[in-house]
C-alpha cells in the first residue's frame, strides 16, 4: 500500500458515501421500533405480549452475534481475506444480495414462529453490516472535527430515512387508495429493502479501511489454525469486558442507553397513544389513524434532522454532555405537554379531528389554535431532542478507540462497536419485551385484523399507555444524565490525548505535562505508568 495512503484525507463524498449507510443503520430501527409493534397487534392479530416477544428475542442471541463479529473483524487484519477484501468490507458484501428479504417481516396472515423466524434472520444481516460498518469512520480519520463530521453525516442520513420510514405509509396509502394498509407496509419495506443494498454498495465504494504501517506489512498472512478458532470466544468475551474498564466507555454507555432506550419506549407506545387518547372521540378508522400517526413521526423526524445539524456544531465546540442536557430537556417537555393533554382532554379537540380524516396538515384548515398546539408543539419538541440524542452517542463512539489505544496500544474499532451494539441490543430487548408486557398488563386489546374501525379500550388500558409513554422515556434519560455528569471528552482533551498516544508509540512513559496527565488518565481511568498496555489484565 502506498505511502500516500497513510495520510488519505476524507473528503465530503467519503463522509456522505460512508455515511450513507445509516439508511440501513437507522433506517430499518425506524421501520421496525417505529411501525413493527403497531403492524403486529393491528394487521396480524397478535397480542402486545407475542408482538414485544418477536422484538425483543433475537436481541438477545445478539450476546453472541454483535462482540463475535467484532472481534473476528478485528482478527481477519493479517489474514489473506483481510489483505484482499478487507476485514470489514467482506461482512458488508455478503450482506448485499440478502439485505431485500426484509419485507418478508410485513407479510400478513402469518403465525408467530414466522414473524420470529424471518425477523431474526434480518437482524443477522443487519448486525453483519452494522459492527464492521460502524468502525470504518473511526479507521479513515484521527482528527476529532473529521469525526465530528462523518457523525453529523450518518445522522442527517439515519433522520432522513427516519422521515422516509414514517411518511412513506400514508403515501402509499394515498396511492393505493388507502383499500390494503397491511399491502401498503409491505410495500415499504420491499423499496426499503433495495434501498439497503444499493447504500452498502456506496459505503463498499467510498470507504477505506485502516492503512496497514510499514511494520504491518512485514507480517505475513495467518493461516486458519484450529486451536486458535477454539480460542476466539474465550478471548472475546476478554476484550469485551476489557472494554469497560475504560471510564470515558462506560460514561458513554450511560449517555448512549439513556437517549436509546427512551426512543425505544416511546416508539413502541407513541402510536398506540395516538390511536388510544389523540384519537379517543373520533370516528377514524385504521387506515386514518395510520395516516395521522404517519403525518406526526414524519414531523418529529424532520425536527429531529434539524436539531442533528445544530447539534454537530455544539458537540464540535463543547463536547457531547451540554448537548445531551439540551436535548432531554426538550423531550422531557414534549411528555409533558402529552400528560397535560390526557389529563385535560381539551375540548373541541376531538371534533376537530374528525375534520381533518387522519391528514396532519390539514389541520390548518380547521382555524382552531388547540387542534393545531397538541397536534404540532409536543411532537416538534420531542423531535429537537431526540434528534441530538441519536447523534451524540455515535459521534463520542469515533473517539472511543484512540482513548482506548492509551491503554492498551492497540486498534479495536470492531470490538467496541459490537460492545456497542451488544448493550445496545439486549437492552432494546428488555425495553421492548417489558414495554408489550406492560401493555399487555394494562389490558389492551389486539385490533382485529379483518375489522376497518379501530376498537374501544378500557380507561385502566389507556391509562397505562400514558404512563409509560411519559415515565419510561424520562426516567431513563435523567439516569444517563446523572451517571454520565463529569463525561470529560471535548475537542480540547481529545486533541491532548492523540498527542499522548503519539508520544506512548514514540516510547515516552511520562505525560508531557501534569495538565496532560490529568486529562488522559480522566479520559482512560488508569494512571499514567499503566497505560500502552502496562496495564495487568
Amino acid at each position: 500500500m502506498a505511502e500516500a495512503a497513510q495520510v488519505r484525507k476524507p473528503s465530503w463524498i467519503n463522509y456522505w458515501g460512508w455515511g450513507s449507510g445509516d439508511m440501513l443503520g437507522a433506517g430499518a430501527q425506524a421501520v421496525i421500533t417505529g411501525w413493527l409493534f403497531y403492524f403486529f397487534t393491528t394487521f396480524c392479530s397478535l397480542t402486545a405480549v407475542e408482538a414485544g416477544l418477536i422484538l425483543g428475542l433475537p436481541r438477545l442471541l445478539e450476546a453472541i452475534t454483535c462482540p463475535l463479529i467484532g472481534y473476528i473483524s478485528d482478527n481477519l487484519r493479517h489474514t489473506w481475506v483481510g489483505r484482499k477484501i478487507g476485514r470489514r468490507k467482506i461482512f458488508l458484501l455478503i450482506t448485499i444480495p440478502l439485505l431485500p428479504s426484509f419485507a418478508l417481516i410485513f407479510v400478513t396472515g402469518q403465525t408467530f414462529w414466522y414473524y420470529l423466524a424471518v425477523f431474526i434472520f434480518f437482524e443477522l444481516l443487519y448486525t453483519m453490516f452494522l459492527i464492521p460498518w460502524e468502525t470504518l469512520a473511526a479507521e479513515m480519520t484521527k482528527d476529532y472535527k473529521e469525526k465530528a463530521k462523518f457523525a453529523g453525516a450518518r445522522m442527517i442520513i439515519a433522520q432522513s430515512s427516519a422521515i422516509a420510514a414514517s411518511a412513506l405509509p400514508a403515501i402509499l396509502i394515498n396511492l393505493l387508495g388507502g383499500k390494503d394498509s397491511p399491502h401498503t407496509f409491505f410495500i415499504m419495506a420491499a423499496i426499503f429493502g433495495v434501498l439497503f443494498s444499493l447504500v452498502v454498495i456506496l459505503v463498499v465504494i467510498f470507504s477505506w479501511e485502516r492503512p496497514y504501517t510499514e511494520d504491518e506489512k512485514l507480517i505475513q498472512p495467518q493461516p486458519f489454525n484450529a486451536a486458535a478458532a477454539l480460542m476466539i470466544p474465550v478471548n472475546m468475551f476478554r476484550d469485551l469486558f476489557s472494554t469497560l474498564k475504560l471510564r470515558a466507555f462506560r460514561q458513554h454507555l450511560s449517555i448512549y442507553l439513556g437517549g436509546y432506550l427512551s426512543q425505544d419506549i416511546f416508539n413502541t407506545a407513541f402510536p398506540i397513544f395516538v390511536a388510544t387518547v389523540l384519537a379517543a372521540g373520533t370516528v377514524f378508522t385504521k387506515n386514518e389513524t395510520t395516516t395521522l400517526i404517519s403525518g406526526m413521526m414524519t414531523l418529529m423526524y424532520i425536527a429531529q434532522l434539524v436539531s442533528v445539524i445544530v447539534a454537530i456544531q455544539v458537540v464540535i465546540k463543547t463536547g457531547p454532555t451540554l448537548a445531551y442536557r439540551i436535548a432531554i430537556s426538550f423531550v422531557i417537555a414534549a411528555l409533558i405537554l402529552f400528560l397535560a393533554f390526557y389529563f385535560t382532554a381539551p375540548a373541541g379537540f376531538a371534533s376537530g379531528l374528525n375534520g381533518i380524516n387522519g391528514d396532519l396538515f390539514a389541520a390548518f384548515s380547521q382555524s382552531s389554535l388547540g387542534l393545531i398546539f397538541w397536534l404540532f408543539v409536543p411532537i416538534i419538541l420531542a423531535g429537537l431532542g431526540r434528534g441530538t440524542l441519536n447523534f451524540v452517542p455515535w459521534s463520542v463512539y469515533n473517539y472511543l478507540p484512540d482513548i482506548d489505544e492509551a491503554v492498551t496500544g492497540q486498534r479495536r474499532e470492531g470490538i467496541f462497536a459490537g460492545v456497542m451494539t451488544l448493550v445496545r441490543k439486549v437492552a432494546q430487548s428488555g425495553a421492548i419485551v417489558v414495554t408489550g408486557w406492560v401493555i399487555n398488563q394494562g389490558g389492551y386489546v389486539p385490533q382485529p385484523k379483518d375489522q376497518a374501525d379501530l376498537i374501544q379500550q378500557t380507561p385502566e388500558a389507556i391509562h397505562t399507555i400514558v404512563m409509560l409513554l411519559v415515565g419510561g422515556p424520562i426516567l431513563v434519560m435523567v439516569l444517563g444524565m446523572i451517571i454520565s455528569w463529569r463525561f470529560g471528552l471535548n475537542v480540547k482533551s481529545h486533541g491532548v490525548l492523540v498527542h499522548e498516544v503519539e508520544r506512548l508509540r514514540a516510547g515516552e512513559t511520562q505525560p508531557e505535562s501534569e495538565e496532560s496527565r490529568k486529562v488522559v488518565e480522566d479520559l482512560t481511568g488508569f494512571s499514567f505508568e499503566n497505560l500502552w498496555g502496562r496495564y495487568k489484565r
